[in-house]
């Protein structure tokens, strides 16, 4: 009889290889036999009805927050079946994990109001809430819908105020620092994702916290450090089951970090085998993020690889492009103290009332050179070029 491993069955059946272990445990796999520490499953085994999750879903009163949350996490985080993604909807049985599911396909397709829709639907549901959060973020985000973006902020702040368990709070830091990066604003990023002190994270995010960092080196543009974070994390992710959102943004991580360095054959690698994972489920969302740090690999790739997806690529970047600008200008606005340094805020100040740069730098004892030096970067971070775009957003 041929078997399989708890890993195999887990994925055969969308569920995590914690949950097969205790149906094994509890001998409610038929055919299941334990060889040292390993458990063997018959390949044509069914999979075990969860008594505790029929209709309405009763484990909530059951669990704790920090259980139910690093279900859910386990839960939705199995790979998507590689030959038609849309089947992980009917591996699952609970209509709020499909809903998580719903969203994730939906985002990678580009529909981000189904995006925002489906995490409305959540309700009250903490744990499928904090879960679905980065995803709205990103949606809210690429539609330039400030009003989203501040409900879902304040919700992860509850959360981290109102919660005393660690691993709860971890995972709501985690998604906030994502609206840091997202944004373009990676000063403001946590000391622990800078510092890559990631030992206290839970393991079930640990993989989202590494493509974070890998991330952040991109945004402070240190591209040899960024392709070692996203080629390790890469190792960590592959799998042969199925889709993972992970594998695709890595190798375009890759991808992006190749090109920056000017490593063009790797760059395209990276890029057309994200391509071969992705567009031909349709999803473009990936791809039309990307297509300014590619300069114009990614267009030339669409046209030999994938010419059918070109418009459709170009086209969301486009829309989404002038949204993701009119976010920035609106996050830095209120955000601005935040963004810069007491001394460039402070000096930013006098340049937006015109004050000269020889009574400013005698007023803060530095050189005209060092002035400007402390401009530029000034300029950097709020991505304008100009004394009348700086007094927008400082006066």
């Amino acid at each position: 009889m041929d078997y399989l491993t708890i890993k195999e069955a887990g994925d055969k059946w969308g569920l995590g290889t914690r949950i097969v272990t205790l149906y094994c445990v509890e001998n409610r796999i038929s055919g299941a036999i334990k060889r040292g520490n390993l458990w063997l499953i018959p390949v044509d085994a069914k999979r075990p009805v969860d008594k505790r999750r029929k209709g309405k879903v009763l484990h909530k009163t059951k669990r704790s927050l920090a259980d139910d949350l690093s279900y859910v996490l386990t839960e939705t985080a199995q790979p998507m079946p590689g030959d038609n993604p849309d089947a992980i909807l009917s591996m699952l049985e609970e209509e709020r994990l499909r809903r998580i599911r719903q969203a994730d396909l939906a985002y990678l397709r580009g529909d981000f109001a189904q995006t925002i829709a489906c995490f409305r639907e959540i309700g009250s549901d903490d744990a499928v809430r904090i879960r679905a959060c980065p995803l709205a973020i990103a949606a809210a985000i690429s539609l330039g819908n400030y009003h989203a973006y501040t409900e879902i902020e304040a919700s992860l702040k509850r959360v981290i105020q109102t919660n005393t368990d660690k691993q709860v709070k971890a995972v709501a830091e985690c998604t906030l620092a994502t609206i840091s990066i997202s944004v373009i604003t990676p000063d403001t990023a946590p000391e622990w994702l800078k510092n890559g002190d990631l030992q206290t994270l839970p393991s079930v995010i640990r993989l989202d916290v590494i493509y974070l960092r890998a991330k952040y080196f991109q945004r402070t543009r240190q591209f040899e450090i960024m392709l070692a974070v996203a080629q390790t994390a890469l190792s960590l992710c592959i799998s042969d089951q199925g889709i993972k959102w992970h594998d695709i943004y890595l190798h375009l991580m890759c991808a992006i970090a190749c090109h920056s360095l000017e490593r063009r054959e790797e760059a395209r690698h990276w890029l057309v085998l994200a391509m071969h994972r992705a567009l031909p489920h349709g999803f473009i969302t990936p791809f039309a993020e990307n297509v300014t740090a590619l300069g114009g690999l990614m267009e030339k790739c669409l046209e030999e690889e994938y010419p059918d997806c070109y418009h459709a690529v170009l086209d969301q970047w486009k829309s989404t492009w002038k949204n993701r600008v009119t976010f920035h200008n609106q996050f830095t606005k209120n955000n601005i103290t935040l963004i810069l340094s007491l001394q460039e805020y402070h000096v930013a100040v006098l340049v937006a009332q015109r004050v000269p740069y020889t009574k400013i730098a005698k007023q803060y004892h530095i050189s005209v050179g060092r002035l400007k030096n402390i401009m530029q970067n000034v300029y950097a971070k709020l991505f304008i070029t100009n004394r009348n775009q700086l007094a927008n957003y400082i006066l």
